[in-house]
């Protein structure tokens, strides 16, 4: 399994090869949301509005946060090396390959991935992958010198989604590229978890909804937030290879590909779980280390997503710093995602 999780990282770059040369037309403008599931999975705004603020700010809580401990006799796992360590996991992690693969291992690397050197040095503190004699240490060659951050620190931006949607996957993986750190605020289905109070803000419950309250922002439609992030979180378009961006910015492609995704995934996220607490709307937003396309980062994602829970997902793609951050803040000798902080708990 190890193996098949490397071939796909060391596959994904030359992917670019194959950028098509000219726009298509975008796909799916609006569907009929009459079916509960398949009407929301392809749910948009019906227009690409985006509305500037000075004193856009995230929603205030109106209630006190829920008192909530850990179970009873609960024991922190500690990390361990990649492997499938109990075989009743193993179709769900086939599952999450086959998502993997149908969306080309989209996100698996940031902007401009580069390899550092192959022989970094042992206990430094600093991320390396051990590839037998080699210590593999990479990074971005594009993303050092972007001055506008949301960072594990300060999460200025809001995103309104839910794990099933293709069109807010392909936004997820636009924040994996450029390694930031994101607040979701999921509505299974668009109908639940935090729907009631995207509708208090705009009057819809449409979905993706991004809010950004460094720059006062808030927008809908997919492909209007996607130009938006790369314009204003990622590196000036002369430093890379827009055409190396086609598996997100070809909408039809990654609509259809999303789409089969969660289909193979069984669509996540796309109800309420019948034992979510009511009140898990006003907990503390957890924080949760990983990456969109992860295997072992996506089931957490999605009960995540399925309980109705905020997190802030913080990027960790390969070549990401958030990788040295991770290290340093689980005090682990290993880089291991996911990591969940969880404020309400302590855990």
């Amino acid at each position: 399994m190890r193996n098949v999780f490397l071939l796909l990282h060391l596959l994904a770059p030359f992917t670019v090869a194959f950028a098509p040369q000219r726009n298509v037309v975008r796909s799916i403008e609006r569907a009929s949301t009459a079916l509960d599931v398949f009407g929301n999975l392809f749910s948009k705004a019906s227009t690409g509005q985006t509305i500037k603020s000075s004193k856009a700010r995230v929603p205030p809580r109106k209630k006190p946060v829920p008192r909530v401990l850990a179970p009873r006799d609960f024991a922190v796992p500690e990390a361990r090396p990649l492997i499938v360590t109990r075989a009743e996991t193993l179709p769900d992690l086939l599952k999450s390959s086959l998502a993997l693969a149908l969306r080309l291992a989209t996100g698996i690397f940031v902007l401009g991935w580069k390899i550092d050197t192959l022989f970094a040095p042992e206990d430094d503190g600093k991320y390396a992958l051990s590839l037998g004699p080699f210590r593999l240490r990479d990074s971005s060659s594009v993303l050092q010198d972007v001055s506008n951050r949301s960072t594990p620190d300060d999460p200025c931006l809001v995103l309104y989604e839910y794990e099933a949607s293709p069109f807010c996957k392909r936004v997820r993986e636009t924040m994996n590229l450029l390694d930031l750190a994101v607040e979701f605020r999921p509505c299974p289905g668009a109908r639940r978890g935090f729907s009631d109070e995207l509708y208090g803000l705009t009057g819809k419950r449409t979905v993706p909804f991004l809010l950004d309250t460094r720059t006062g922002v808030k927008m809908f439609e997919s492909q209007d937030i996607i130009k938006y992030l790369l314009e204003e979180y990622g590196p000036p378009k002369d430093t890379y290879d827009s055409k190396a961006l086609w598996p997100i910015t070809w909408e039809y492609f990654s609509v259809t590909t999303s789409t089969f995704a969660a289909l193979v995934r069984g669509m996540p996220g796309s109800r309420l779980d019948s034992n979510a607490r009511p009140d898990n709307v006003d907990m503390l937003p957890l924080e949760l280390w990983g990456y969109e396309c992860s295997p072992f980062v996506r089931p957490v994602r999605e009960k995540l997503c399925s309980l109705g829970l905020a997190h802030v997902m913080v990027s960790c793609s390969r070549g990401s710093a958030n990788r040295d951050k991770l290290l340093e803040r689980s005090g682990a000798k290993t880089f291991q995602v996911p990591f969940l902080k969880d404020p309400n708990t302590g855990v």
